[in-house]
């Protein structure tokens, strides 16, 4: 397949990236500055470098050109405001999504967050409850798009431990935690399984090989 992942340069991103080239994917990141470049030819990708928050639909459909599925990846990440949460975490992902449709890429999978589907508790960081409803404002914007054969991946709190390959995948799994390295892991199943089409899965460590709770979930 080739595959186009948005937010090329993020953690989760460089690690899919190895391991869609790894098995022999044609695979292209998406990202914001020309210095990023090195990182994703060392994971194997293609680097493209396309700010998502300035650039058009046909810029982005341009990229996504004869890609068998899209990946949004993308963040503003830590340290980033109130507005580049609207701007990236809801915004770039909504304009991928256009992207998307205008170049044909049914299939689209989405790295969201868990809780982003209610509103955050009373008390919580104003900048944190902000990334939550973007991404909530985001996935909704993707289920209701008939064109997209969408599957949306809502991770647990992530850690940057090795990945064990076991894993729990569900439509609710609780709260927990979930490495990078098996967030990526699932994505690329995720990628090969057209049953998940149409879900939206919460993802935490578990007892189950990734295969398997891919498999499970889709069933």
């Amino acid at each position: 397949m080739r595959i186009v992942i948005a937010g090329g340069h993020g953690q989760i991103a460089l690690r899919l990236e190895r391991l869609l080239a790894g098995r022999g994917d044609e695979v292209a990141g998406i990202i914001r500055r020309p210095e990023q470049a090195g990182d994703l030819l060392s994971a194997g990708a293609e680097p493209v470098v396309c700010d998502l928050e300035t650039a058009t639909v046909a810029d982005v459909a341009r990229h996504l050109e004869g890609a068998d599925a899209a990946v949004f990846a993308a963040g503003a990440g830590p340290g980033s405001g109130i507005e580049r949460k609207e701007t990236v975490d809801r915004g770039a992902a909504s304009l991928f999504a256009d992207a998307a449709e205008a170049a044909g890429v049914r299939r689209f999978v989405v790295v969201s967050s868990m809780g982003a589907d209610t509103e955050p508790p009373a008390g919580t960081d104003e900048v944190f409850a902000a990334y939550l409803r973007a991404k909530g404002a985001a996935d909704a914007d993707v289920r209701a798009r008939p064109g997209l054969d969408w599957t949306i991946l809502r991770p647990g709190r992530l850690t940057d431990d090795p990945g064990t390959g076991l894993v729990r995948l569900a439509e609710s799994t609780g709260r927990d935690e979930v490495t990078r390295d098996d967030v990526a892991a699932v994505l690329a199943a995720l990628l090969d399984e057209p049953r998940t089409i149409g879900r939206t899965l919460e993802l935490i460590g578990g007892d189950t090989p990734v295969e398997e709770a891919v498999r499970a979930a889709a069933g």
